[in-house]
């Protein structure tokens, strides 16, 4: 019999979903818990699925178990048999309901907060059944998350040409940054400040290695003045807006978060020049994977909302 004719006819979905669930837990046993049946009936789908393909897919050891290269091999392939399916029934679903779906998108904290809260705002005034999924973190952290399926696209910022042969980016914008305060802050009715001037001043950044905490760094070096020590060092957007909303601290923002944050009434400007440095904002997808209706309705009104944007110079 031929492989092929093997697979149609002996290996089990299910199977191939305990066999994944058994390397992410490390062991039999644990695998058994999380799938709510005994060790032994974990142990006979892993050897069904070894008997049919004649190959050994795991390695036993004190510690637990791993994936042998066939194994690793093997779960490649379920992860996309898996992505899938469950892209085929989302496309069933949205054929059914066209008002209706899922979607689940991988973001930065400040983007969340912003572009993409505005994209969410847009879609589910127009379609008020879709649920979205939204997961934040660092760009590396939402790569993995893009790779192993667990969201449908990304929208991000990008940090040079993407390595990841894999990976499509789509333009949607680029962004500067500036000097941002509260409403209230006695900055706020000067025409022109020297970023010299607000050394003293009580800054809330993000951590000294991120692309913000670089460009203050270099508009300080610029102005020939020694490294800035903010007073707060977060990743939290929330955080820093609501110490802006004190009138007492200053920080940096992308340009494009004045125009999205429903608070950005609350916040001013500051005629404070940095270094014009611009980051594409754009949405990152898994090459030659289809994306479901949900999300291609997504990736429509992302390009929609960046359009007056990216007109911009």
């Amino acid at each position: 019999m031929q492989l092929s004719d093997r697979i149609g006819s002996r290996i089990k979905l299910q199977d191939l979903h305990v066999l994944m669930t058994v390397v992410r837990a490390g062991s039999m046993g644990k695998a058994a818990v999380i799938l709510n049946t005994t060790q032994p009936n974990v142990s006979r789908s892993i050897g069904d699925l070894e008997h049919a393909l004649g190959v050994r897919l795991l390695d036993r050891h004190q510690r637990g178990v791993e994936p042998t290269e066939c194994g690793r091999a093997l779960l490649d392939c379920g992860v996309a048999v898996f992505d899938d399916l469950r892209q085929g029934v989302k496309k069933i679903e949205f054929l059914a309901d066209p008002a209706a779906g899922e979607v689940r998108i991988g973001s930065t904290a400040f983007l969340a907060a912003s572009f993409v809260s505005a994209l969410v705002d847009r879609l589910s005034r127009r379609y008020p059944r879709i649920v979205f999924h939204l997961v934040t973190g660092y760009i590396d952290m939402l790569h993995q998350q893009l790779s192993e399926r667990n969201v449908d696209l990304l929208i991000i910022r990008s940090f040079g040409a993407v390595t990841d042969e894999r990976l499509d980016f789509e333009f949607l914008f680029d962004d500067s940054y500036v000097v941002v305060a509260g409403a209230n802050n006695q900055w706020v009715r000067r025409r022109k400040i020297e970023i010299g001037e607000l050394a003293s001043e009580l800054w809330v950044l993000p951590p000294p290695e991120s692309v913000i905490g670089s460009i203050v760094s270099e508009a300080f070096r610029a102005a020939g003045l020694d490294s800035l020590r903010p007073t707060v060092i977060t990743d939290s957007p929330h955080m820093r807006i609501s110490l802006l909303a004190t009138g007492r601290f200053v920080t940096v923002f992308p340009a494009s978060a004045i125009k999205f944050l429903n608070v950005a009434s609350q916040l001013k400007i500051l005629p404070v020049e940095l270094p014009r440095a611009r980051r594409p904002n754009g949405i990152v997808t898994v090459k030659n994977r289809a994306l479901s209706p949900v999300a291609q309705l997504v990736v429509e009104c992302a390009r929609e909302i960046a359009k007056p944007l990216a007109k911009r110079k």
